[in-house]
């Protein structure tokens, strides 16, 4: 199996190097930084680091792109030339390597189409309690209303695997409510014994403050709801065969 590494970013210039070394000593087919026009050294940092840089606008140019991380995902996945897609969030903290070969193992199992990563949140220093977007919306949301999917303990979880073929045939909802999205109709098209998880260990990344959480929050309420507005179609609808 051939193995894209998808990173979406904007304005990553901190940290975007240090993921882009992280993915690439798991030896995958290519790694990808998606560049939602940053305004930074995004791009000068992940082409220095190996990876190769589009600008979201590059991909499906006929398109318009629309803000949002669901966005740069779809049009990675549409750029992407592997078997299995892995998305790797441009803002982790000391990234490790075997994220990617972690992630794409279950695959050998044909009956796995989405493979999520676990992981402890740090917050402020402390060993536990972020993640409050997942916590406090999501999973709760999850447990009542698709209680199939709550063994899930990740489920915007930014770093997860998903067969190309399964990808290509699934929306992507804008923004935010991406990964809620994907979760949702990988098990509608395949049941929940369809999706998986593996433990990636500690994940470091920058905490955002409530007022940036909130829209966020949103977000994944509404794509939980079946609410969610500005999905981008399935890229089987688009791409020529």
């Amino acid at each position: 199996m051939r193995v894209s590494v998808v990173i979406p970013a904007l304005n990553e210039a901190p940290t975007v190097a240090g993921v882009v070394a992280a993915v690439l000593a798991d030896a995958p087919h290519e790694v990808l930084v998606i560049d939602a026009d940053s305004t930074d050294r995004t791009a000068e940092e992940a082409t220095a680091a190996g990876a190769t840089v589009l600008n979201w606008r590059a991909v499906l140019p006929g398109i318009p792109p629309q803000p949002g991380k669901g966005e740069s995902l779809w049009r990675g996945v549409a750029a992407a030339t592997g078997d299995i897609v892995v998305f790797i969030d441009a803002d982790l903290e000391r990234p490790a390597a075997g994220m990617v070969t972690a992630l794409t193992t279950p695959f050998a199992d044909p009956r796995i189409h989405l493979v999520k990563a676990d992981y402890r949140r740090t917050f402020r220093g402390q060993p536990t309690g972020g993640g409050r977007v997942t916590e406090l919306t999501a999973k709760p949301l999850i447990r009542v209303l698709h209680p199939q999917l709550a063994h899930i303990n990740q489920p915007l979880a930014g770093e997860y695997a998903v067969r190309r073929a399964t990808a290509l045939r699934l929306p992507f909802a804008a923004g935010y409510g991406v990964e809620a999205g994907l979760l949702l109709d990988v098990a509608r098209l395949h049941g929940p014994t369809a999706v998986t998880q593996v433990d990636l260990g500690v994940r470091r990344h920058r905490n955002r403050p409530l007022a940036e959480l909130a829209p966020m929050a949103d977000v994944v309420a509404a794509t939980l709801l079946g609410r969610g507005v500005g999905a981008r179609p399935p890229l089987s609808d688009i791409l020529q065969p």
